[in-house]
């Protein structure tokens, strides 16, 4: 995988995250709970490719 490819996964990743992070300070009653399951899920499966290609490269 080239770097800029590397680079792009990083920033949608934390993109994800931070809307993972946005989601969670709502008060519980106004939680979205399949909207922080589905974030959830694709920051941890983006989390793992990143680590699995940086740990290729080395």
């Amino acid at each position: 995988m080239t770097n800029e490819a590397l680079t792009v996964l990083a920033i949608i990743s934390m993109v994800i995250w931070i809307a993972v992070s946005k989601e969670a300070v709502k008060p519980l009653n106004e939680v979205n709970r399949r909207k922080m399951i589905t974030l959830t899920s694709a920051g941890t499966l983006s989390a793992i490719v990143i680590t699995f290609i940086l740990f290729q490269n080395f």
